[in-house]
């Protein structure tokens, strides 16, 4: 005769409590728990002083979400010499006026954009275990998967047309310089999301331009063939988003998956990249929100990034 093996009835309680501790944690405390990651980039070139780039990425703005707001509008506070925004700024098609109103006190700076798919697509409710699926089958986004079938199209141009209207430079396929206020050059090389296959990388190809004090490479998911690309050209920065630093992590153990096929390893924060023979600096923002169906965040606080470029001599 079989033995039958039960889990006792307080351990299952137990456990049931546990899970939706943690739940409600994920939901109702970390997820609006915004925090600044502050880093230093030695990129510069030697005697150059230093500058301060605010990266912000992944708001996933949903009417109502006054919190968020507040705390975007706050990061004016810190001065920064250029904004750099690596995309999906929606999760809401109604969401546009609140997240302009989030990112004005920000628009009064330097800055820069990319896209990503959200701001291109409205969210669908999408089964989490998928994002394991995938990464299993080396399948992200429109990478090896069919077409956007049946999308709810966000009004992105109004985006758009407002950053423009704010001196922000579009790096969707293309380049771009902004003069910062010390008299700084920097050139910009971006591409438009690879998620879902919008980028261009012949359009842009070509290295830095030597005739700026720095170049540096934006695009919003950091999938290897971008960054290979980035790498091979010399870029000596590249500034990503998308991953969201994996949103639901393990405690002392980190990310499960990274919605792209970059390595968990480096879901988010600096690290280095190399390709061709050459290493670029990455940095990979967990971002400061999430997709309107999955509101939660577990050992993932979301977050804006505060880099000090710095001389390669420092």
């Amino acid at each position: 005769m079989r033995a039958r093996y039960r889990i006792p009835l307080k351990t299952a309680a137990g456990i049931t409590a546990l899970g939706a501790a943690c739940v409600g944690y994920a939901a109702g405390v970390e997820v609006r728990s915004f925090r600044l990651r502050r880093v230093s980039v030695p990129v510069l070139p030697r005697g150059m002083h230093p500058l301060r780039v605010l990266q912000i990425s992944d708001i996933h703005m949903v009417s109502g979400q006054r919190k968020k707001q507040r705390w975007l509008q706050s990061l004016a506070g810190l001065r920064p010499d250029l904004v750099i925004n690596t995309g999906d700024n929606l999760s809401d098609p109604e969401g546009i006026p609140e997240t302009l109103d989030a990112l004005g006190p920000l628009m009064e700076f330097p800055g820069a954009y990319v896209f990503g798919s959200n701001d291109y697509y409205g969210p669908k409710p999408r089964n989490p275990a998928k994002y394991l699926v995938e990464k299993a089958s080396g399948r992200h986004g429109l990478n090896g998967n069919g077409p956007v079938v049946g999308a709810l199209h966000n009004p992105w141009e109004e985006l758009r047309d407002t950053f423009d209207s704010a001196g922000w430079v579009g790096l969707s396929n293309t380049r771009g310089r902004v003069k910062l206020g010390g008299g700084q050059e920097i050139a910009l090389t971006g591409l438009d999301d690879p998620h879902i296959k919008r980028d261009r990388y012949s359009e842009v190809a070509g290295g830095p331009e030597e005739d700026a004090d720095v170049s540096l490479a934006v695009v919003h998911a950091p999938y290897l063939r971008v960054l290979d690309a980035f790498t091979a050209d010399r870029y000596p920065l590249i500034l990503a988003g998308h991953t969201h630093g994996g949103q639901l992590c393990v405690p002392f153990y980190g990310a499960l998956v990274t919605n792209c096929d970059i390595d968990t390893r480096r879901v988010k924060g600096l690290s280095t990249h190399r390709a061709g023979g050459h290493e670029s600096h990455l940095h990979v923002s967990a971002g400061c929100g999430t997709n309107r169906y999955t509101p939660v965040r577990f050992a993932c606080p979301p977050e804006a990034t505060l880099l000090t470029l710095t001389s390669r001599d420092d």
